[in-house]
């Protein structure tokens, strides 16, 4: 009996030190998952969560770049339909097969890296489609790297199928004393384009240049001479690709930046002084004939900084397929610390007594041609 009490007792003694060590486990084990989870709470999670946020800021502000436009903003900052601002400066504006395609100067901070184009159905949202024009590696080509090319202008040529680019050409390392006219072609409109050849038109300085197509279908180059001196226009070849003898003086005012449109059997050319990156007062040449007497009816713009002409400088004016009397004036807001950062203005073109004449305007879209 006694043997049988004294192995009971053993036995019970096992058993509470069995369950006083569970405890004494289990106690550790609470005590440091509390301190994991206070370790987690206030030191792991704020930074998961700031992590967390900060991506979702990323992802908001690509987003944001996103946009869909309805309205033009002139001034504000515009992106592809790749979240990526549009870097097409002193552009111009191409209409083909129910598509716009908006060629202009590719820019760093400073440097001429080609011509980029942009497409578009309705002229809000932008497709970059690329270079069009890239500089030559060829240090023999009169568009190698380094050289300028500024204000591409393109036009397309039914006989010939062909799109033609002209554009102010600076040689490499030689400031801006080339002062010549670039020619390149391409059969689709985005290109690429094949650089042909440059020159001086007629023997005059080609700088500040825009390109135009009649009724008729002839085309004209409308171009600053004469260290910006002389307005000059030239009737180009039927094949667009060079100028013809026939070339007349506009007029010895100092002008640049020609954009020009036809409108009611008269012809209007809108021009800037030549004040380098600062903005000036535009003017507005009208003329019956191309070839005619130029008139100098003063500046166009109406509004804030009229006379500055919104701190910006003409580049070029096109009309709207399908409105009636619907033009659109571009320009460019130039930033010369930075000119890829350089804004756009676009602003509609509006008539009084026949003259038109173009108005500041925070926001609009194109339904603004129908309340006129």
């Amino acid at each position: 009996m006694k043997h049988k009490f004294r192995q009971n007792t053993a036995n019970e003694g096992f058993s509470h030190s069995s369950v006083a060590g569970k405890i004494k486990r289990t106690r550790t084990f609470l005590s440091g998952l509390f301190i994991c989870s206070f370790l987690f709470i206030f030191f792991i999670s704020p930074k998961i969560n700031a992590g967390s946020l900060f991506e979702n800021q990323n992802v908001n502000n690509k987003n944001d770049s996103l946009k869909h436009y309805r309205s033009f903003k002139p001034g504000e900052e515009w992106y592809d339909t790749d979240g990526k601002i549009i870097n097409a400066h002193g552009g111009g504006m191409l209409y083909y097969n129910k598509t716009y395609y908006w060629f202009g100067e590719t820019r760093g901070r400073s440097a001429s890296q080609g011509v980029s184009v942009y497409s578009s159905k309705d002229l809000y949202n932008w497709k970059n489609q690329g270079l069009a024009l890239a500089h030559d590696a060829d240090s023999s080509s009169d568009i190698t790297t380094g050289s300028i090319i500024e204000r591409p202008k393109v036009i397309y040529n039914k006989n010939t199928k062909q799109f033609v680019m002209w554009f102010h050409l600076e040689l490499k390392g030689k400031g801006y004393s080339a002062a010549r006219a670039g020619v390149a072609v391409s059969n689709k409109p985005t290109g690429p384009y094949k650089f042909l050849k440059s020159f001086r038109p007629n023997g005059n300085m080609s700088r500040d240049m825009t390109v135009y197509v009649d009724d008729k279908g002839m085309a004209y180059q409308i171009y600053s001479s004469r260290e910006n001196y002389d307005m000059r226009i030239v009737e180009l070849t039927p094949d667009y690709l060079s100028p013809t003898t026939k070339d007349s003086l506009i007029s010895s005012d100092h002008r640049e930046a020609p954009a020009i449109f036809q409108h009611d059997k008269k012809y209007f050319l809108v021009t800037s002084a030549c004040t380098g990156w600062a903005p000036n007062a535009a003017n507005l040449y009208v003329s019956k004939s191309l070839f005619g007497n130029w008139q100098d009816t003063g500046n166009p713009m109406l509004g804030k900084d009229a006379n500055i002409t919104f701190y910006a400088q003409s580049a070029y004016i096109f009309p709207v397929a399908g409105k009636k009397d619907a033009f659109i004036f571009m320009a460019d807001k130039w930033n010369p610390k930075n000119l890829t950062d350089s804004r756009y203005i676009w602003l509609p073109v509006e008539f009084k007594n026949a003259k038109p004449y173009i108005e500041w305007k925070d926001e609009w879209d194109l339904n603004y041609f129908h309340k006129q």
